[in-house]
């Protein structure tokens, strides 16, 4: 944002000084040239006055012979010539490379002006006699126009500065202003990620800027404020609640096995499955608890190995699936580092697998690979069990839904909880030949 505030800026400046400076000095350059072929035509003109005793009167004119030696101190030359075009009064120089057409022009009685041999204006004027109806001869004056140009050069120079200087000082003052209104607003915009990543004390310390940015970071503060005024009623309630069943649910489990004991067949019997739906409510609970703790995580990701943490639980969990006759293999060729929290990926597979033991049969196989790209880790734990359907796995991630009969419809949740806190991704699909398939897309870390 700053720096297309800082180059539309510059680009107006930019524009505003083009359609200034340019014109002014053209403009300029123009009066200047003008000025000189002015003052270079009534110069010719006096000398053709001066001249005119000399030619038409024939006796030596002190006038002509001052304005000459004037014109030779500024480097000037000076051609007369009488009618016959025979040279009658010269201040030194080569030929003056005057044409005979414009010649001819002059003893017409025009005046003629020309630059188009080399960088000297040329002004060939007639001189005309006393009555003033003949010409008795012509006046060549040859003026350089090097001092012109170099006047020019000195204005076109000077504008430039100046529009060199007005630019910087536009640059300055939009690097200032830009700087102004980007810093609260990426302020602003730091918060707003720290709180959509779980940081819900977050709030914005914006206090320079426009006022509709000051207006906005008070706004945000007041939104993150109830909204963590919401959250973690909503989380401390159901941690309480959690907690608080415990204890009821341990008393209430202790005494059914009280009464199991002096019971006849039909009332265990009875008993027993009370104690299974006891045992179903508490660990709904646990995954409750476990939900309440995952949402609450503010994530400080670290590089971990993924390779590494796969090979450990798979070794935790392979008695697991060796006493359910279930293959449990992996494919983590590494090091593959990744970005995530402190045993985050731990809890995220452990899920996994618990998923994928409970519903894999007998004879069946999971499996666990890793691969990096430039896009990122992906993990991948497939099994061949019974698998979702498409309806399912769309509403897998959500808290309570659950395809197994009897399952807490939890573990998911948390999984997809805790690898999005991360920065990551988690989706469901088919696996070839039937099962499910669990794609997890972490953020790549550099390697130690």
């Amino acid at each position: 944002m700053a720096r297309r505030i800082v180059l539309t800026m510059l680009a107006l400046i930019g524009a505003l000084l083009v359609t200034t400076v340019v014109p002014l000095g053209l403009i300029t350059t123009g009066h200047e040239r003008s000025s000189f072929r002015e003052d270079t035509e009534l110069f010719a003109r006096a000398l053709a006055g001066f001249a005119e005793d000399r030619l038409d009167d024939q006796y030596r004119s002190i006038t002509l012979t001052r304005a000459l030696m004037q014109a030779q101190r500024a480097g000037e030359q000076v051609r007369v010539y009488n009618s016959s075009r025979r040279l009658i009064v010269t201040t030194g120089g080569g030929d003056l490379g005057v044409s005979a057409s414009k010649f001819t022009a002059a003893l017409h009685g025009r005046t003629v002006l020309d630059n188009s041999v080399d960088d000297r204006l040329r002004v060939i004027a007639p001189v005309t006699g006393d009555r003033g109806d003949t010409i008795v001869g012509v006046v060549v004056l040859s003026r350089s126009t090097g001092e012109l140009e170099e006047r020019v050069g000195v204005l076109w120079a000077w504008l430039i500065s100046v529009g060199a200087a007005g630019l910087a000082a536009a640059a300055v003052a939009a690097i200032m202003l830009a700087r102004w209104v980007s810093r609260p607003l990426s302020a602003l915009d730091g918060a707003a990620q720290r709180l959509g990543g779980g940081a819900l004390d977050t709030r914005s310390a914006a206090r320079n800027g426009p006022p509709e940015v000051r207006r906005l970071a008070q706004n945000f503060n007041t939104m993150a404020g109830r909204l963590e005024s919401l959250v973690h009623g909503n989380r401390a309630a159901m941690a309480d609640v959690s907690h608080q069943l415990r204890t009821p649910l341990a008393a209430l489990r202790l005494r059914l096995d009280v009464l199991s004991q002096d019971t006849d067949p039909a009332t265990a019997e009875e008993l027993a499955g009370a104690q299974g739906e006891i045992a179903r409510l508490s660990h709904l609970v646990d995954g409750l608890l476990a939900v309440a703790r995952a949402e609450s995580v503010v994530p400080e990701p670290a590089s971990i190995q993924v390779d590494e943490v796969i090979r450990d639980r798979v070794a935790a969990w392979r008695p697991v699936a060796e006493e359910r006759e279930v293959e449990l293999g992996q494919d983590a060729a590494g090091p593959v580092y990744a970005r995530a929290g402190p045993g985050h990926l731990e809890q995220v597979l452990d899920n996994l697998l618990a998923n994928a033991l409970d519903a894999v049969p007998a004879g069946g196989h999971v499996r666990i690979s890793v691969a990096a790209d430039s896009a990122g880790v992906t993990v991948v734990v497939a099994d061949d069990g019974p698998g979702m359907s498409g309806r399912q796995q769309e509403m897998a991630f959500r808290r309570f839904f659950s395809a197994t009969p009897g399952g807490a419809g939890l573990g998911l949740a948390i999984v997809h909880r805790l690898v999005t806190a991360n920065g990551g991704s988690a989706a469901l699909s088919d696996t070839p030949g039937g099962g499910l398939t669990v794609t997890l897309h972490l953020l790549a870390a550099p390697s130690d």
